[in-house]
This record gives C-alpha cells, sequence and structure tokens, in this order.
C-alpha cells in the first residue's frame, strides 16, 4: 500500500488497546495535519492497523517549561519544539491486517513502540470500505481526502434498522436522499417513505433557493408518490399516483393508543377503545363519535367523564380531510405498488405539520404492512417458497414513535427490534435521538450522525457503541454541515466522512437523462 508522500505523521509511543496509542508527532506541519476525525494507518512489525485520530494535545518533558518559557524568544522556541515540548496524537485502533493483504479483522493486538504512522492513502481506504460495486455505493470521503471515496454495503445495511441522526441544516435530509437513491438503483431492497415534509418524492428547494430533485425525478417509473392532500401536491406541480382516504372503519385501537400523548388520552381512554370495539365492531369509532356520552357510558359501563374526555381528544380526526366514513384501499394500493418492486413515497403536504395526522396514518399503514410481510414470510416457511423482498421503511421524527413508553406499544418498536425477522426495518432519520428509548436504540445496526450539539442527543446516539468516549470526542467537532460520522453493522469501522454533493454528478451516476440542474452554484447550499 502507498505511503504518505510527505512522510509520517508521527511514531508510536505508548497507548494500550483501551485509550488507544500515544502518537508523538513529528514536523509544526504534521501538527497542523493532524486532525480529530482523521483516518491513518499504523505500520507495524508484521500487521498494519486501520484507526481514526480520536484526540490531541501538547506536552512538555518537563511540566516547568511551559511557565518557565511565557516569554521564550522564537529562536529558543525553535529549538525546544519537538523536543523537550511536542505534541501528541491519540490514535484509535480500529481494525488490522497482515503483510499479505488479507481482508482487515478488529484490532486486538497492538504495534510496538516507534511504529510509523501515516495519513490512510486511497489504497487503504478501499481495502477497509470497498469499491463501488453491485452492493456498495460512494457516501463520502474521509477528511481531507476529496478525491477519495467511501463506501457504504447496502446489503448488510438493510439487514437491520439504521438511523440517519443530525440537528437541523446539517443535512441528513439529502443524506437519506442518497442513501434511498442508492438502495433503490442496486435494488438491494424496496423503500416507503413516509415523507412528513414532501422532501423526497418530487423536487424540493434548499434554504438557499435552489431546486434538488426527488426519487420520482430520478426514478420515474420505478417510485409512485401517494399524497395525503392532494390540493398541496398540485400546488407544487407534483404528478402523483394515488390519493390516500383513510376510513374510520380501518382504524383500530392500537392506532388510538400511539396518540394518547398527543392528544392527551388517559389510560382510561385508551382502554375504552377496546370496549368500544367490542361492542361496535369496524365502525366503533365513528359510532362513538355520533352517539351521546351519558347513553353509551350507561350501555357500556364505562364512566362518563372518561368518555366525553375521549370524545373531545377524538374530535380532532374529524377536522382531518382524509378521513372518510369507509377507507378506498389505500393500504392495499401501497401493498400491490412493494411487491410489484416499486418504491412508494407518500407525503403529507400541509399534515405533515399536524403531528396527530403522520402519527395516525405511519403507524396504521405499516401495522398492516407488517402483518401481511410476517404472513408471507410465514407461508413462504411453510411451503418452502420465496420470502418477500426486504423492505426498508422510513420515519421522519422517529422520536415520536420510539420514545421510552411508547416504543413497546408501536409497530415500529417492533420491527426494531425483530432485526429484520420478517424482511422489514426501519430508516430511522430524527434531531432528537435522546428522544428514543434506550432499548430501540440499541438495535439501531448502522448510524449515520451529522452535528448534533445536545450532550444527552451524542450520548444516546453513541451508547452501546465500541469505544463511545473517543467516538463522543469526534462527534462534538463535526462541522456544522456536510460532516458525518459513520459506524456500525454495515461498516469495518467508525469513519467521519464529508458526505458527497447531492448535484448533477449524482444525477447522472443514477443514469438519470439531462442531469445538469444543480449547476453553477455552491453545492454547499444543496444542504441548507
Amino acid at each position: 500500500m502507498g505511503v504518505d508522500a510527505m512522510g509520517p505523521l508521527g511514531i508510536v509511543v505508548g497507548g494500550s488497546l483501551s485509550r488507544g496509542l500515544d502518537v508523538r508527532l513529528g514536523s509544526a506541519e504534521a501538527v497542523e495535519q493532524a486532525k480529530v476525525g482523521t483516518f491513518v494507518t499504523v505500520q507495524g512489525a508484521s500487521s498494519r492497523y486501520f484507526g481514526i485520530i480520536t484526540d490531541l494535545r501538547l506536552d512538555a518533558a518537563d511540566p516547568r517549561l511551559a511557565s518557565a518559557m511565557a516569554d521564550a524568544d522564537p529562536a529558543m522556541a525553535s529549538v525546544l519544539s519537538g523536543t523537550s515540548v511536542y505534541s501528541l496524537a491519540t490514535v484509535t485502533p480500529m481494525l488490522t491486517t497482515g503483510v499479505a493483504g488479507e481482508a482487515p479483522t478488529p484490532a486486538k493486538s497492538l504495534p510496538g513502540h516507534f511504529s510509523p504512522v501515516h495519513r490512510a492513502t486511497n489504497e487503504d481506504v478501499q481495502a477497509v470500505f470497498g469499491s463501488e460495486d453491485a452492493r456498495h455505493i460512494y457516501i463520502g470521503s474521509p477528511l481531507d481526502m476529496e478525491d477519495t471515496r467511501v463506501c457504504l454495503d447496502l446489503e448488510e445495511f438493510v439487514k437491520r434498522s439504521n438511523g440517519v441522526f443530525g440537528k437541523s441544516g446539517t443535512g441528513k435530509s439529502f443524506l437519506t436522499r442518497i442513501l434511498l437513491a442508492g438502495i433503490l438503483q442496486r435494488g438491494v431492497a424496496t423503500n416507503l417513505v413516509f415523507d412528513m415534509h414532501s422532501e423526497y418524492g418530487w423536487q424540493t428547494k434548499t434554504e438557499s433557493g435552489y431546486s434538488a430533485k426527488g426519487l420520482k425525478q430520478l426514478f420515474p417509473s420505478r417510485v409512485a408518490v401517494f399524497t395525503m392532500d392532494p390540493a398541496s401536491s398540485r400546488q407544487r406541480g407534483v404528478q402523483t399516483d394515488f390519493e390516500v382516504q383513510i376510513g374510520y372503519d380501518e382504524i383500530e385501537p392500537e392506532d388510538i393508543a400511539i396518540l394518547a400523548q398527543t392528544l392527551n388520552i388517559t389510560d382510561l381512554g385508551v382502554q375504552a377503545c377496546y370496549t368500544l370495539q367490542r361492542h361496535f365492531g369496524a365502525s366503533w369509532l365513528l359510532d362513538f363519535l355520533e352517539q351521546p356520552a351519558d347513553e353509551l357510558a350507561e350501555r357500556l359501563g364505562e364512566s362518563p367523564s372518561t368518555l366525553d374526555a375521549l370524545r373531545r381528544r377524538l374530535g380532532h380526526l374529524q377536522r382531518l380531510d382524509f378521513m372518510q366514513p369507509h377507507g378506498q384501499g389505500a393500504v392495499k394500493r401501497v401493498l400491490d405498488h412493494l411487491a410489484d418492486g416499486r418504491h412508494v413515497v407518500l407525503e403529507f403536504g400541509r399534515y405533515g405539520d399536524d403531528l396527530t395526522a403522520y402519527l395516525l396514518v405511519a403507524n396504521l399503514i405499516t401495522r398492516r404492512i407488517h402483518e401481511e410481510y410476517r404472513r408471507r414470510t410465514e407461508q413462504a416457511l411453510a411451503t418452502d417458497g420465496k420470502d418477500p423482498d426486504p423492505l426498508v421503511i422510513t420515519i421522519e421524527e422517529a422520536h415520536r414513535f420510539l420514545g421510552p413508553g411508547i416504543a413497546g406499544q408501536t409497530i415500529f418498536g417492533t420491527i426494531a427490534r425483530e432485526m429484520r425477522k420478517y424482511h422489514v426495518t426501519l430508516l430511522v432519520v430524527d434531531q432528537r435521538p435522546s428522544g428514543i428509548d434506550d432499548e430501540v436504540m440499541s438495535q439501531v445496526g448502522t448510524r449515520i450522525i451529522c452535528q448534533l450539539d445536545n450532550d444527552r442527543d451524542i450520548d444516546a446516539v453513541l451508547g452501546g457503541a465500541s469505544g463511545a468516549r473517543e467516538l463522543k470526542s469526534v462527534l462534538s467537532r463535526l462541522e456544522p454541515r456536510q460532516q458525518a460520522l459513520m459506524f456500525g453493522h454495515a461498516l469495518p469501522m467508525p469513519v467521519v466522512i464529508r458526505t458527497r454533493d447531492y448535484d448533477e454528478t449524482l444525477y447522472a451516476e443514477m443514469s438519470v437523462p439531462g442531469a445538469g440542474a444543480a449547476q453553477g452554484r455552491d453545492k454547499r447550499d444543496l444542504f441548507g
């Protein structure tokens, strides 16, 4: 493998597997080149180690020098630099390979003293993360290696539920688009996207006012756009495939349970929903909303105050235009498209700002899809037939579905814990990972994390990760835009990347004619 043309960054002078290697940096240039998150290699006597810089510090052979030389002239400072005073980097070794060039394995040993440390080369990155092929996509470049491509193994990625995290404005929506487009192009799974803010199906404008293509424009024949808000879709010029309406007779008590916190429904109110369903059958919700509470309370043995409060809370559903007395087969249409290998983006339009609408529809559709995939999987097992193709369900504001106390009641918590048992996984997109249940977070296989500025969010997203203390230092120093820390099931080792541009180059690689809409502007604007 290649060697850094500028020479080694430094040499190993100490350390351990638990706290990392102490690397004494060489020249002044090397000190300033070294950054937290930089991908490096360490050449031992018989093994090559791959790791990242997780900390930097200045040190002195004699602690008294710091105060004694406060007014040192430049000549004296030059003499002392690198001898009596020096710089150290902490390198956390992640992988190792032998001199024969076999596949990297987790590092369980250490290089010896004075082993040289180099910045990773293109060949090193390819050896660890692979090259673009039928299952790998280009996702970004290591720090200060703009011409080098870090690839993500999508076949491994879709085997577990995964997460994209970051505060608003860091580019996580465009990063999610890259992932979805890659999954679609490589054909490793089918996507169902609950598009809360109408960002994924059709083109959208960034905060800077520029347009960026959606999945429907990149893959016109393979993506269907469903809408909850036809008026909003027409106003934006979106070509939709189906207008979704939800019937009162399609709603079950489990769909109301997820709304309990949002609508302030008590536990007694949720239990009353089950009683109402047993009494009225499928039409329980509409019958309940249209009948006097006193009469029902006496007949059902429920408290009048409980039913009164429940009716007031559920009255919010009557203000949703997509609610109809009877369903129009929306869930079946979604299932038919997915079974046919077509990817579905469900736009919420103006209802994206109505958390009740988003929670209700996403939970209702997902529960029925999960039931169908479970039936198909069990049928395939019984008849030695073909399993359903993998399905990735993308949800935004994931903490609303997966928070402590509610994750166990929602289908999304079930899917996260099942780890693709029925060929359904989640791609959760969230800016508040601290709001997600710890058990669910532990099942998130691959985590792609943009900048977070809340300590609780940082601790939550690193929970259960190997080397979390070192990774926290890396994560806390990410830039506000277009940088991410990636680690987990689909990656051999953690890596900090500058995410690739969502621009005409990506359009062209997705084989889209006329992919030039982003030319002539600052590509950083795509991540506004």
